[in-house]
């Protein structure tokens, strides 16, 4: 669980809700069903128009990122490496075989397949930045879905806060429903805003982090492995794959 995820929109939260009651004012005045109904499925509906459904799947899987981001661990894989690359000076690539359905990263597994198999180390490099670069687009992709819906819910918010307008001015004969239905209309928009930048962008950066995270690893992956397969010494790599930690 990423503590600061959770401690920021409680934050994020406390403090709008807080200052409302300081000033005087309640909570009820934040609750309007039609507004949230407006707002959410509004700008759900925009996003979904210009999203395509592989995108659409992988962001619902991505957005658990949030919260539980994935675990990088470039410490232990760069003991991995250096493992391998012992092997492999004392052994053999060929040794190296046992270790690939060993390994549960698929990035890491395809590279020492390729390793195993003899490519030459550009080839490696040329195939394994390939899909790097895949993956890493495939879930920059799926943060547009949430910076898509940080950009349109303002809009719709604005959008509800008109329409609530609109019915008041079909009260304007009853000049007791004027403060209500103006109050009402503005809800719209505060959830709007609140859509946006209390919860879509920033959970949309947080897993833009992870992805860079990710995308960092699989760099120390490639430079180890073309490592090995350029028969270095496993102190230097290890020495190398070091910059990789540096935060």
């Amino acid at each position: 669980m990423d503590i600061l995820t959770l401690t920021g929109l409680i934050v994020a939260f406390g403090g709008i809700v807080g200052g409302m009651l300081i000033e005087g004012g309640h909570i009820s005045s934040l609750i309007n069903g039609p507004a949230f109904l407006i707002v959410v499925g509004g700008t759900i509906g925009a996003v979904l128009v210009q999203t395509p459904m592989v995108v659409f799947k992988r962001a619902l899987a991505r957005s658990k990122w949030a919260f539980l981001p994935p675990t990088v661990a470039m410490e232990s894989a760069i003991e991995k490496i250096v493992e391998w690359s012992n092997i492999a000076r004392k052994e053999g690539l060929l040794r190296l075989e046992d270790h690939i359905q060993q390994e549960p990263d698929p990035f890491a597994s395809k590279a020492l397949q390729l390793l195993v198999d003899g490519k030459e180390p550009e080839e490696i490099r040329h195939i394994l930045e390939l899909d790097m670069s895949i993956r890493e687009e495939d879930d920059l992709q799926a943060v547009g879905f949430f910076e898509g819906v940080g950009g349109y819910a303002p809009t719709i918010g604005i959008i509800g806060a008109v329409l609530g307008l609109i019915h008041v001015m079909g009260n304007l004969a009853d000049p007791s429903k004027l403060g209500g239905g103006i109050a009402a209309a503005f809800v719209a928009t505060i959830y709007g805003l609140l859509l946006a930048n209390v919860f879509a962008l920033p959970m949309g950066n947080k897993i833009k982090s992870s992805i860079k995270k990710q995308t960092r690893l699989c760099e120390l992956i490639i430079e180890g492995v073309i490592a090995i397969a350029h028969g270095e010494n496993p102190r230097n790599i290890e020495s190398r794959l070091q910059g990789f930690t540096q935060k």
